[in-house]
């Protein structure tokens, strides 16, 4: 069990104030990592800080904007010199936006780019410069079956999804040699804030709870296990790779 230990170990986790990046933030500290919050509602990052702090475990708050790349740059050197180097990166924040792709607005568009896909880049070379230094480091993208798998109304977010997949996999070959595993947790469905109004759709939940071999929607602590493992030494070679945890979704027709 050692090699699942992540004590001395610090992780920043983005978009973790609410939802998927919470639960991978409590599944980190579990662990015995360190972990640091960020998102862009401080009122939101301190209730979230607050409640793991609570439960004995060193936690801080970092208050930046991953889609900004002058935001990135000073979070990422304020995080290292005021708490240290970060050993461990979940990039998490990610946004959906439905609606028929003829009348996808431009806006909305570029706005999902920005988030889903373009703070993975931003966030992941900043943080990466300081473990190829170290010569060491765990980065673990959030994909989606969506990096697979299409649906009416979500194109762009696929699109962004896909494209989280294969830039893991160049992450791989950029920077294994420099002693870094770069692996993506693909979830499923998963009951959270963003997915409220699928889950509450009984025609949806139905479909999806038929479409998916373990019949039921995900609880956000069954990501928990996967993500301790990608960011341990248990994973030491594990390299480019994406791990779905999504109830056999991907696995059938």
């Amino acid at each position: 069990m050692k090699l699942f230990d992540l004590s001395r170990k610090t992780a920043l986790i983005t978009g973790s104030s609410q939802g998927i990046g919470l639960a991978l933030a409590w599944a980190l500290a579990s662990a015995g990592a360190g972990v640091i919050l960020n998102g862009r509602s401080r009122a939101k990052l301190d209730i979230a800080v607050h409640r793991l702090a609570a439960a004995g475990h060193a936690a801080h708050a970092a208050e930046f904007d991953v889609t900004d790349a002058t935001q990135v740059t000073a979070g990422i050197a304020g995080i290292e010199a005021q708490i240290g180097a970060i050993d461990i990166l979940v990039n998490c924040a990610g946004i959906q936006h439905r609606a028929p792709l003829e009348d996808f607005a431009q806006a909305d568009w570029h706005r999902l780019v920005k988030t889903n896909l373009d703070s993975v880049f931003l966030v992941s070379q900043a943080v990466a410069r300081g473990m190829i230094s170290r010569r060491r480091g765990k980065i673990i993208n959030i994909c989606s079956v969506q990096s697979e798998l299409g649906r009416p109304g979500i194109a762009p977010y696929a699109a962004t999804k896909g494209a989280v997949k294969m830039l893991t996999k160049g992450m791989c070959a950029d920077w294994a040699p420099h002693g870094l595993q770069i692996n993506g947790l693909a979830p499923g469905y998963f009951v959270t804030e963003l997915t409220r109004p699928l889950v509450e759709n009984p025609d949806f939940s139905n479909w999806l709870c038929k479409r998916t071999p373990a019949g039921r929607w995900g609880k956000v602590e069954e990501l928990g296990g996967a993500c301790v493992f990608l960011a341990s030494r248990a994973a030491d070679f594990v390299n480019g790779q994406i791990l779905y945890v999504d109830g056999g979704l991907t696995s059938v027709v």
